[in-house]
């Protein structure tokens, strides 16, 4: 098939659009990407990258257009705004070009936010007609009201209409999480659009190079975050339960990444004299998650106790079982019944740090042989319902079917 990806995101950013390119392109499909100029999540365009430099590339054999766009910055209401709002228009120009000089069997619109990205692929649908397939990773206008702030009622109208015109045109949804499908079916009739289609973890942390040079990790019993330091990952509760846990000196919390969050996980370490328990050590490539994961004793993933959230089940669950260790999550909803039926760790209630502290002291006073054993349940159940070569067979037949 002839096939376009459209996203805002894009290699070298780090996003599961990459996989899925990669994947469709190597499986002897014909694959173009309409995508942004990388500036994720810095706010800063990759080094290599600008508005007159590498906007047409090929990698794996995929064609990739890059739009033009206004940088993140530092991620304000109003910088973001304009990032979202200018991609979407200087893409949808890109669109309307690529209409009419060529035939595409299927577009695929791959949305964490922002929803604006589904404008191109509206172009192209327009023009040719083609299937539109929304691989929905975030709901708006939930996200934009919890996770950004927004409160007045017109912004948020405005976003439910075109939320529900997007539904609408989208031949199938495709969802990440099966708490989605609530959201969806409370804006109109489209049960029969829904698929069911999670996220996967990345080779590189699976299958990959467990010697990749990273920087020496304490000792003691590890905990490690790995990902984005945001508002969603509720850093103030796990702050709050390093602070509880600031006397037993052998657990350590590692935090590998970057985010929003940052400079208030570095305030609060100095503020409480943390230095002994907490390291943050920034953001790293994917390959290195593999080598950091071996490293650890019990992987965190956190989200705050909110509607939307505890309707996510966050991409890293997947990377945390395929890894082998155990986890610890504090979090609601659908992630948190994976983790429970896989048995491969332990789970606390969002916003919970009391509890949280009180698991990883029970946590570490369990032998190695439990705490493998946990993780050997989560790699099981990983590899039955989260390989990536599974999930893009199933892309394939969803988008086979007109």
């Amino acid at each position: 098939m002839k096939i376009l990806i459209v996203t805002q995101y894009f290699y070298p950013e780090n996003f599961k659009s990459n996989d899925m390119a990669f994947e469709l392109q190597k499986r002897g499909h014909d694959v173009t990407v309409l995508t942004g100029i990388p500036n994720y999540p810095e706010g800063e365009i990759y080094d290599g990258y600008g508005f007159f430099k590498k906007r047409h590339e090929i990698i794996n054999g995929v064609k990739i257009i890059r739009a033009l766009l206004l940088p993140r910055g530092k991620g304000g209401g109003i910088r973001l705004f304009l990032n979202y709002f200018s991609w979407a228009f200087f893409a949808s120009l890109k669109a309307r070009k690529l209409s009419a000089s060529q035939k595409f069997d299927a577009v695929i619109v791959h949305e964490p936010s922002p929803i604006t990205q589904f404008y191109p692929a509206l172009t192209v649908k327009k023009h040719q007609k083609t299937p539109v397939y929304f691989w929905v990773m975030d709901l708006w206008p939930e996200s934009l009201e919890i996770a950004g702030g927004v409160k007045n009622k017109m912004i948020l109208n405005f976003f439910t209409k075109m939320v529900q015109h997007f539904y609408r045109e989208s031949e199938k949804i495709l969802i990440t999480s099966k708490g989605f499908r609530k959201s969806i079916l409370e804006k109109g009739d489209f049960n029969n659009k829904i698929e069911y289609f999670p996220n996967w973890a990345e080779d590189t942390i699976s299958s990959g190079d467990l010697n990749y040079p990273i920087p020496e990790i304490p000792e003691g019993f590890k905990v490690m975050f790995a990902g984005n330091i945001g508002e969603a990952q509720d850093m103030e509760n796990i702050m709050n339960a390093a602070l509880k846990l600031k006397e037993k000196e052998n657990i350590k919390f590692i935090l590998v990444g970057d985010g929003r969050k940052m400079p208030f996980v570095q305030d609060f370490i100095k503020e409480h004299n943390l230095q002994e328990t907490v390291y943050t050590l920034g953001r790293f490539p994917v390959e290195a998650m593999a080598s950091f994961f071996n490293q650890a004793d019990l992987l965190l993933v956190s989200l705050k106790d909110d509607p939307i959230f505890n309707l996510t089940v966050p991409a890293k669950v997947q990377a945390y079982m395929s890894s082998g260790k155990p986890i610890m999550a504090m979090l609601n909803g659908e992630g948190s019944e994976n983790i429970k039926e896989a048995e491969c760790g332990f789970t606390v209630p969002a916003g919970d740090s009391e509890k949280l502290a009180y698991e990883i002291e029970t946590a570490s006073q369990k032998s190695k042989e439990e705490l493998d054993k946990m993780g050997m349940n989560g790699k099981t159940f990983y590899e039955k319902n989260f390989r990536m070569e599974e999930c893009i067979s199933n892309l394939e037949k969803i988008i086979s079917k007109k």
